[in-house]
């Protein structure tokens, strides 16, 4: 049964990530110049002003994060390559996008990680979803948020005031409902 199991969550591992493993540690800030990484690799923590940053969009507009500053904001980090990104999309497309898009406090924006505009397109087409896509062609936008090696899918809730309220990683369909239930609360305030 072992055997089984590391037979089906490897090749999902392997598939969300780039393979690399970091050597920093969580928590460990003691190199000098060396960011603290948090829990899931992230370089944020719940409570941090959320990095600010400006990327296109597939639309053709740009897409400025504290622009959006007084609405709720969920970014996704994603690519067409992540297997459990593909599996959550559909998820974010229906209990989260198509329930609020029509509130003008509530901003979603999936950000793929290194892939072209084509690419995101057919990506997009393929699993279902009509949210907007950003496009972090280098990954410096995910690099602000994440250990730049480490893997996706990820979200990161951003409240009114440009804190980050919420971070997930991977797609377990419990912490998927507290994200949900999550910006419920924050479109409520």
């Amino acid at each position: 049964m072992k055997k089984i199991l590391l037979m089906l969550i490897v090749p999902l591992l392997v598939a969300c990530g780039n393979g690399k493993q970091s050597s920093a540690a969580v928590g460990d800030d003691s190199t000098a110049g060396s960011p603290t990484v948090y829990e899931n690799q992230y370089l944020v923590k719940v409570g941090d002003t959320a990095p600010d940053f400006t990327l296109p969009l597939t639309s053709g507009s740009d897409f400025t994060l504290s622009a959006q500053r007084g609405k709720v904001v969920m970014l996704q980090f994603t690519a067409s390559w992540c297997g459990v990104c593909r599996r959550e999309m559909p998820h974010i497309e229906k209990e989260i996008w198509q329930r609020h898009k029509e509130n003008p406090a509530f901003v979603l924006v999936g950000i793929d990680r290194e892939e072209p505009k084509e690419v995101i397109e057919a990506y997009t087409s393929q699993v279902g979803t009509t949210y907007p896509m950003a496009m972090d062609t280098a990954a410096n936008v995910f690099a602000s948020y994440a250990l730049r090696n480490s893997g996706i899918t990820r979200n990161v809730l951003v409240g009114k005031d440009g804190r980050i309220v919420k971070l997930t990683r991977l797609f377990n369909e419990e912490e998927f409902a507290g994200l949900a239930a999550a910006i419920d609360s924050l479109l409520a305030e």
